[in-house]
Parts: C-alpha cells; sequence; structure tokens
C-alpha cells in the first residue's frame, strides 16, 4: 500500500480509517463496510497514530530555516 502503515493482516490503510472517522462513520459503520477488521484493530490504529504524534520532531515553519 505504497508503504503506508495497515491494518494487520489486511490491505486497509490506517489512513483511511481515520478519514472514515474524521468524516463522522462510525466504528460500528466501518465495521460493517469491512468486515475482515476488528473493533480491537480500529482501536490499534488510533493508538499507533497518537504514537507517531508523540515523536519529538521539530518542523519548521519559516522557509528561511530550511
Amino acid at each position: 500500500m505504497m508503504c503506508k502503515p495497515i491494518i494487520a493482516g489486511t490491505r486497509i490503510t490506517v489512513e483511511l480509517i481515520l478519514e472514515k472517522l474524521s468524516a463522522g462513520e462510525t466504528f460500528e459503520q466501518i465495521l460493517d463496510e469491512h468486515p475482515e477488521i476488528t473493533r480491537e484493530a480500529i482501536n490499534a490504529a488510533l493508538a499507533f497514530v497518537t504514537e507517531v504524534l508523540k515523536v519529538n520532531a521539530i518542523y519548521p515553519t519559516d522557509k528561511s530555516l530550511l
């Protein structure tokens, strides 16, 4: 999936799950559309993203700093 993180054992990207949740879909709707994943898999995707965002990285906003 072009090096994007996926739900284990599937070709469903974490990005897709986040997009669906941010669009207002419920866990139940996602699970109905993708019976190959579980509620635990969705929670794991959210936990993964949370950990990724905790990385101590500095992103300059001033292009002169690049």
